[in-house]
C-alpha cells in the first residue's frame, strides 16, 4: 500500500510542476533570475528532473541515467515543451522504478550513501519527494516575481 501513496505522490507532484510551467504566460520569463534569485524557474526543473532520475530512477529503477549535476545550473532557454517532455520521462522512470520496489523493500538500506549513515529506501523517498516540494514552492514564488 505504501508504494502506491508514494507512486501516486510523485506523480501528482510532477503533474504541479508542469502546471506551474504551464502557468507562466511568458515562456522567456521560466529563465529570469538576479542577483537575489540566481537559479530560475526552468533551471529548478532541470534540477528536479536530474535528481529524480539519479535517486529513484538510476540508483533504485537500474536505469542507465548518468546525472551531470552542474549541466543542470548552466543549461537555459530550453523550451516549455522540451521541459515537460522530460518531466514526462521522468514520470515514466518513477513509475517503472516503483514497479520494482516492494512495500516489504522500504525498509532496505538505500543502495547509494547520500549522508553520513546509510539510511532506508523509504527514507530517500520522502527525502527526495521532500526536494521536490521544496523547490516546487520556490517555482511559484519565482513566478509570481517574475512572471507579472
Amino acid at each position: 500500500m505504501l508504494i502506491e501513496y508514494y507512486s501516486k505522490r510523485y506523480k501528482n507532484d510532477l503533474e504541479k510542476l508542469k502546471n506551474e510551467l504551464n502557468l507562466y504566460r511568458h515562456e522567456n520569463h521560466l529563465w529570469f533570475r538576479n542577483e537575489h534569485i540566481p537559479n530560475s524557474a526552468g533551471t529548478l526543473c532541470l534540477h528536479l528532473i536530474g535528481n529524480l532520475n539519479h535517486f529513484i530512477g538510476h540508483v533504485l529503477g537500474k536505469t542507465d541515467y548518468q546525472r551531470n549535476r552542474d549541466q543542470e545550473f548552466v543549461l537555459m532557454d530550453i523550451s516549455r515543451h522540451d521541459l515537460f517532455q522530460k518531466i514526462n520521462e521522468t514520470q515514466e522512470i518513477i513509475e517503472r522504478s516503483f514497479n520494482m520496489i516492494t512495500n516489504e523493500s522500504l525498509t532496505d538500506a538505500y543502495p547509494l550513501l547520500k549522508f553520513e549513515e546509510n539510511e532506508s529506501i523509504e527514507f530517500m523517498l520522502v527525502h527526495t519527494l521532500s526536494h521536490l516540494n521544496y523547490h516546487l514552492g520556490q517555482i511559484n514564488y519565482h513566478r509570481r516575481i517574475f512572471d507579472q
